[in-house]
């Protein structure tokens, strides 16, 4: 039986991951967060590494504040960068393989069309950079890496927008949500299977390595997406469309951020379920 290192497992990609795993019983899974293993500590990933004899590294952990990235530019690379970097390291001295989750950020937002794996990156934002300069970092010194964009993460676990429209629209007579950004939100649940997906193929086959793309299908706005949050919740709140000028932040975000998935799902034989089934999936898990 192969050994799946997982981190940042309290979050929602890594919570998600602990229900998928009962799936996928042909591994043995160590989940680790910061308080059990500092990724930013090299021997220390050596040390886990070598004692539980690790096959593969799915790396969930990320400095994800998009906003405080700004100011906080530091310690985003050490953790979007820098540790990713000291994975790679390790993965590569032992044989082990890395599947690690990067985002839509590192594209401008300017494209017409879903972005493709092959399209220019040009990040807008600090912790776009980071998280570019992560992947760039992995490849160089990791041959045997997955790298997986993905969007709009939300889950039944965790702070994510999906509860955060529940609860103001709750607490709100109105709310104004943009609706000139366009992307596709990504169901945790469903990325967490895509991954287990890639081990699980590396495993029968090999592991293709590269850059890959996932996000649920369809297209919608922030503005969209809280509708229809909202109406599969009973939550009964007036929405209205802002524009992104109307709520400064920070950060800059990408305008357009829809990702071509046809790579994924031709290489390694994934299913993707629209956005809009996904969310009713995970909003009947919170009531």
């Amino acid at each position: 039986m192969k050994n799946i290192l997982i981190t940042g497992a309290y979050g929602q990609l890594g919570s998600e991951l602990k229900v998928a795993s009962e799936y996928f019983p042909q591994f043995a899974y160590f989940f680790t967060d910061a308080d059990t293993l500092d990724i930013c500590n090299k021997e220390a990933i050596n040390d886990f590494v070598v004692k539980n004899k690790i096959n593969y590294i799915i790396n969930c952990a990320a400095y994800t504040a998009v906003d405080k990235a700004e100011t906080d530019s530091e310690l985003c690379y050490k953790i979007n960068r820098d540790a990713v970097r000291n994975l790679g390291e390790v993965a590569t001295a032992h044989g082990a393989a890395v599947i690690h989750v990067s985002t839509d950020y590192v594209f401008n937002g300017q494209n017409f069309k879903p972005y493709t794996e092959e399209d220019a990156v040009c990040p807008q934002s600090v912790y776009g950079e980071s998280k570019l300069a992560g992947e760039q970092e992995l490849m160089r010194v990791c041959a045997d890496a997955a790298i997986v964009r993905t969007s709009w993460l939300y889950s039944s676990f965790a702070n994510n927008f999906v509860k955060t429209m529940i609860r103001l629209g709750n607490e709100r007579d109105s709310l104004g949500v943009i609706f000139d950004q366009i992307g596709t939100p990504t169901y945790a649940a469903d990325l967490a299977e895509a991954l287990l997906k890639i081990a699980a193929f590396a495993e029968e086959k090999e592991l293709v390595s590269g850059i890959y793309h996932y996000s649920n299908e369809g297209v919608c706005s922030w503005y969209d997406f809280a509708k229809k949050i909202h109406r599969m919740a009973a939550v009964h709140c007036e929405v209205k469309p802002i524009e992104t000028t109307d709520y400064p932040t920070p950060a800059a975000r990408p305008h357009y951020s829809v990702l071509n998935k046809k790579k994924i799902k031709t290489t390694f034989g994934i299913a993707i379920p629209h956005w809009e089934e996904s969310l009713s999936e995970c909003v009947a898990k919170l009531f």
